[in-house]
């Protein structure tokens, strides 16, 4: 991909080549492995390779086969590459300078190869042909130089290609920014070569480098945290008077902290280009790829490369990748230095992006650093909408298309998955209507890619959101009416509570026998209640390692409060918190136990986020968590009566094509100590029967309904029913 200057993804035309041997090649690299390698033991390290003029080339020696007669004349070569290069020389790169054939030229023990004359700085007249050298080629006491003088190059001396000072190292998304250009005659006069794509080596996949930053204007939803950075920078680029009149200075370290996809990237570019600064983007998580020495070393050249671009905004996307919170390594010390170092001068500013805060090394956050932090939420339904809006701007869109109830229907989108929801849309159009002249987006195309574009922010979640309600649950009228009062008001209402003075409930607690409906209702109230949405499951935070299993608690809640409002349900609780003291883990749960407690109802404010517990154990779960403040509110599902299993089956039947005969009121009072899933089952089975009968069966009979009937036994426990009702009385 590098060589052909592609991103991952990008279409690519393969067709069978001639291969010819190759008569001569000629090469180039950095100048240590120049002084280390011998033509003959790169001749080896190339050998059985296919190259091409122009392309780089792995100094790694490709695998014999275990028969081929030269296969332990390479090994030898691979265990001498290791001894003379040093550590990291399987990631050398080379550059065919020329090749004899140009292209598809495989390399034989019969190929003279020869270094560069250029290489390193310095004229070489080595090569190597089979297996003795070329007449009239100095011997290795003939003194070549380690180094060209002038010339810089990465601490380990591979990996990375290293511009010179002012070179294009590296400005990843740097449009327009000065210095961008190569001075590609320079370098070549040097011996340096400069890669075209280096200027892109750094950057984040799919980012639109080249994209013109969006007016302020254009920033839904960002548009105070738009206002503090801008003044930020204006008055340290453009009005340093006023701070030397006052003798004070300003800082200028940003964290930006929010979901990803949120314009955290987009807020600083656009910003800076209001205040007329360059912006120089790199995406750490490359970065910490290479190796540490050539990392280190690209950061000094961004940080170079910011300094000669004044005013300039360096912008390290995703920044825990280069100084996480646990373990910190040398590159974190590296960039927390050059971090203070390009803030105290004042004309450069530093912002760093993350969607984890928590996973970011606290030396970051330390006075002279990153002094200031701003947070990107997660917008609500009328930013969404007005995202909308942004994004179907200019579009043919039809006139049914209604994008307040597209924002309704989008909980945890954020602005990047809004565009994508648009251009889907778009996609789905254009397949619906290829025909047509004048095409036009409509809002089935929307409801359609709606169903297959996911929210990043709910990437962790297992719950499916579908298109329900508390009136397609049948009967629990109580239940429905305790669900509405404890979840779907605090979401819809904060307002009302804020007037009249009281907290809205903080939890629910839904407790029942198995295969009741417990999941089920949650479903109902997420379609309902139109909230972002996090499952989990109690026992999928649990794990072995100390202290991860308080931290997936931790990053658990730290994720609705960005989403908020937001519907946390944590499915069999009872494994998650159960009563503390009892356990023989070690006492991984009770510290669980106490994280959760903590998160509920602790220092921090849990503010439009409603928790919702299932079990089918409530005598399990810790005592603590059931008290006001926390999962105050205990509901219990009962197992459906008569009435609730005709209901169901009625539901569960309402796609099935039944014949008359069939009365499901009479059916339901048969089915005692049925739960819900049982009654499913039945009709699910019933349908079987018939596709066994004949798999041209157009209906579903009384006598397979019968034979179903047979077949799925009720699974409700009466011992355990009679426990969980005489539990609920005395609640």
């Amino acid at each position: 991909m590098g060589n052909l200057r592609i991103r991952d993804g990008a279409p690519v035309d393969v067709s069978a080549a001639p291969i010819q041997g190759a008569r001569t090649v000629t090469v180039t690299g950095d100048a240590t492995v120049v002084a280390a390698v011998s033509p003959e033991m790169l001749r080896l390290a190339l050998l059985s390779k296919v190259v091409t003029s122009g392309d780089d080339v792995s100094l790694l020696p490709q695998d014999l086969d275990p028969a081929h007669p030269h296969r332990p004349l390479v090994e030898s070569a691979r265990r001498s590459l290791s001894n003379t290069v040093g550590s990291g020389w399987t990631a050398a790169l080379l550059t065919v300078v020329a090749s004899e054939p140009e292209t598809a030229a495989l390399v034989t023990p019969e190929t003279i190869v020869t270094w560069s004359e250029t290489s390193g700085g310095a004229v070489w007249g080595r090569s190597a042909t089979g297996p003795a050298w070329t007449s009239g080629t100095p011997s290795r006491s003939a003194g070549f130089p380690a180094a060209a003088p002038g010339i810089p190059r990465s601490p380990s001396g591979l990996g990375v290609p290293v511009p010179p000072p002012g070179g294009t190292f590296p400005s990843p998304g740097a449009a327009g920014a000065a210095g961008t250009a190569v001075d590609r005659e320079t370098a070549a006069a040097r011996g340096v070569r400069i890669s075209t794509a280096t200027d892109k080596a750094f950057a984040e996949p799919g980012a639109a480098l080249d994209e013109e930053p969006r007016p302020p204007e254009d920033l839904v939803g960002l548009r105070s945290q738009a206002a503090h950075l801008t003044e930020l920078f204006d008055l340290a680029f453009h009005h340093r008077e006023v701070l030397d009149r006052l003798g004070t200075n300003v800082q200028l370290g940003v964290l930006i902290t929010g979901p990803a996809g949120a314009g955290k990237s987009t807020l600083v570019r656009s910003v800076a280009q209001a205040t007329g600064a360059a912006v120089l983007r790199i995406w750490c998580p490359g970065l910490a790829a290479v190796a540490p020495n050539a990392a280190a070393d690209a950061l000094r050249q961004a940080a170079a490369r910011a300094q000669e671009s004044q005013p300039a905004v360096l912008l390290l996307n995703d920044v825990e990748a280069l100084a996480p919170r646990t373990d910190p390594g040398p590159l974190a010390t590296v960039l927390i230095q050059l971090i203070a170092d390009l803030v105290g001068d004042g004309q450069t500013a530093v912002v760093c992006t993350t969607s984890r805060p928590e996973d970011v090394d606290a030396g970051l956050r330390r006075p002279g650093v990153l002094d200031s932090e701003l947070r990107v939420p997660m917008p609500d339904a009328t930013e969404r909408r007005d995202l909308l809006a942004l994004f179907t701007r200019g579009l043919p869109v039809a006139d049914d298309v209604s994008l307040d109830d597209v924002a309704a229907r989008t909980p945890g989108f954020v602005a990047a998955d809004l565009g994508t929801l648009v251009r889907e849309a778009g996609v789905r159009a254009a397949i619906r209507q290829r025909d047509h002249d004048s095409p036009l987006i409509g809002q089935s195309d929307l409801d359609v890619a709606r169903q297959t574009v996911r929210p990043t922010s709910m990437a962790e979640s297992t719950l499916e959101v579908a298109s329900l309600s508390l009136d397609d649950v049948g009967d629990m009228v109580e239940v429905k009416e305790a669900l509405t009062e404890s979840v779907l008001w605090p979401l819809r209402y904060p307002d009302t509570f804020t007037r009249l003075g009281v907290d809205p409930p903080r939890g629910v607690l839904l407790y029942g026998p198995p295969g009741c409906g417990k999941t089920f209702l949650v479903r109902a109230l997420a379609g309902t209640g139109q909230a972002n949405v996090l499952a989990v499951k109690g026992a999928e935070l649990l794990t072995k390692w100390v202290g991860e299993s308080e931290r997936s608690v931790r990053e658990l809640f730290r994720r609705a409060r960005e989403a908020a409002p937001t519907l946390v349900f944590l499915d069999e609780v009872d494994a998650l918190a159960p009563v503390r003291g009892q356990s023989t883990d070690g006492g991984t749960t009770d510290r669980v136990v106490a994280a959760l407690l903590t998160e509920l109802d602790g220092v921090e404010s849990l503010r439009n986020v409603v928790v919702v517990g299932a079990t089918n154990r409530p005598d399990m779960v810790d005592p603590a968590l059931l008290r006001p403040g926390r999962l105050e509110r205990l509901v219990f599902v009962p197992p459906p009566d008569a009435s609730a299993r005709a209901d169901i089956l009625e539901a569960a039947a309402r796609k099935v094509p039944l014949t008359e005969d069939i009365d499901l009121k009479t059916v339901a009072e048969e089915l005692d100590g049925f739960s819900s899933a049982d009654c499913a089952a039945l009709v699910r089975e019933a349908a079987l029967a018939a596709m066994r009968e004949s798999m041209d069966t157009a209906e579903v009979t009384a006598e397979h309904l019968r034979t179903a009937r047979g077949k799925v036994r009720p699974s409700l426990d009466p011992v355990q029913v009679a426990h969980l009702k005489a539990y609920a009385e005395n609640r």
